[in-house]
C-alpha cells in the first residue's frame, strides 16, 4: 500500500462534517467503523469513546486545510506535525495481499500503528498520509470545496493544479451559479441601457419641441 493512499484517511474523516450546512455524520460507533473502509480488523478496536476522540482530530484535521486553503503554509505544517508528534506510526516494509505474477511478493510501504485506541490508530494513519501527500505535492494541494456551502476537503491530484471543488457534482453547481448570475447581470445592464436610451430619446424629444 501506498503512503499517498492515507492521506484519503483524512478526507474521509474531515468531511463527516459540513459546518456550513450544520450536518454531521460521525454520531455513532457504526459511523466511526465505516471510516477505516477494508481495515476492518482496526475497526472493530472502535467504541463508543471514539465517537467523541474521531470530532476532535476531525476538527484539528480541518484546521490543518483551512490554513492550507488560506494560504498560511507554515501554519498548515506546525498543526500537521502537532498531530504527527502526538500520533506518531512505525513505518514498515510489508508485502502481504500483494504479489507479481511469478507469485514473489510486491514490497512496498506500509504504515504499522500500535494504538491505544481506534482514534489514536486512525489520527497517526491520517496525519502521516496527509504529511507524506503535503510534503511530496506541495501545501496548495490540500483545498476545501470553493462551492458554497459545501467547504468539503479534497486533495488536488491535477496536473496544473487547477482543482478548485471537492466533486463534479460541485463543480457543475457552481458553474450553473455562475452562469445564472452571468445571466441577470447581462440583463440588468441591458434594461438599464434600454432606460437610458429611453431618456435620451425624451431630452431628443423636448428639445425639438
Amino acid at each position: 500500500m501506498e503512503l499517498a493512499y492515507y492521506s484519503d484517511y483524512a478526507v474521509r474523516l474531515v468531511n463527516t462534517e459540513e459546518p456550513e450546512r450544520n450536518r454531521d455524520t460521525l454520531t455513532s460507533v457504526e459511523a466511526v467503523r465505516e471510516l477505516f473502509g477494508a481495515n476492518q480488523q482496526a475497526g472493530r478496536r472502535a467504541t463508543d469513546s471514539d465517537v467523541t476522540r474521531f470530532r476532535s482530530v476531525r476538527g484539528r484535521l480541518r484546521a490543518v486545510f483551512e490554513a492550507a486553503d488560506g494560504g498560511d503554509e507554515t501554519l498548515a505544517v506546525d498543526l500537521l506535525n502537532s498531530l504527527l508528534l502526538e500520533f506518531p506510526v512505525s513505518p514498515q516494509i510489508s508485502g502481504h495481499d500483494y504479489r507479481d505474477d511469478d507469485g514473489r511478493p510486491l514490497w512496498h510501504m506500509h504504515l504499522a500503528d500500535h494504538p491505544s485506541n481506534a482514534t489514536a490508530g486512525y489520527a497517526a494513519i491520517a496525519a502521516m498520509g496527509l504529511a507524506f501527500h503535503l510534503t511530496e505535492h506541495g501545501v496548495d494541494r490540500l483545498g476545501l470545496c470553493e462551492a458554497a456551502p459545501c467547504r468539503n476537503a479534497y486533495l488536488d491530484t491535477s496536473t496544473n493544479r487547477s482543482r478548485r471543488y471537492c466533486s463534479d457534482r460541485c463543480a457543475t453547481r457552481a458553474n450553473v451559479a455562475a452562469y445564472r448570475a452571468r445571466k441577470r447581470l447581462e440583463s440588468e445592464r441591458s434594461a438599464s441601457t434600454g432606460r437610458t436610451a429611453e431618456k435620451v430619446q425624451e431630452t431628443s424629444a423636448v428639445r425639438d419641441s
